[in-house]
């Protein structure tokens, strides 16, 4: 009886353990990906150079199109389009296809749909296929590398 009921007490310890590591890992996940909304919503959209470390580690590369943009390049770009007269509208939509945690890094696929907007001009769309990694840090999740391949939009 005691053997039954040590294992019944094992079983439930394990169960609760799962659950809260499950929990965990939702939690996690949704970071990541108000990460990966915020920092195109506030760089890409934005033009706000001055956040780049709220969303980028300090080696952050991003792979664009077979260019490598490292933290100054990206910094330039933001600051030179921030200055345009008229500028374009992006706004921003994701779907997330997966996304794995493993302790203090994850790695994340998703479709980045940017629609373009421009005071008399008709909106453009444009459609990315992305990965990412990120680090968990003491000031929360960083993207380290962003890698985006440029797709034709899916057929409506």
């Amino acid at each position: 009886m005691k053997k039954i009921t040590f294992i019944v007490f094992l079983a439930l310890v394990f169960q609760v353990a799962a659950q809260a590591q499950t929990s965990s890992s939702k939690q996690e996940t949704l970071e990541i990906h108000q990460l990966i909304q915020e920092s195109f919503d506030s760089l890409f959209s934005g033009y706000r150079a001055n956040l780049v470390e709220r969303y980028y580690s300090s080696d952050f590369l991003l792979l664009e199109q077979g260019e490598v943009w490292d933290l100054d390049f990206i910094k330039s770009y933001l600051s030179e389009r921030s200055l345009k007269n008229n500028p374009v509208i992006r706004t921003n939509r994701f779907e997330f296809i997966k996304t794995e945690i493993f302790g203090n890094r994850a790695w994340v696929a998703y479709h980045n749909y940017a629609t373009f907007t421009k005071e008399g001009e008709a909106p453009r769309e444009v459609y990315w296929l992305e990965s990412a990694t990120a680090l968990k840090t003491d000031q929360g999740w960083r993207l380290e590398l962003l890698h985006s391949t440029r797709a034709e939009l899916p057929k409506k």
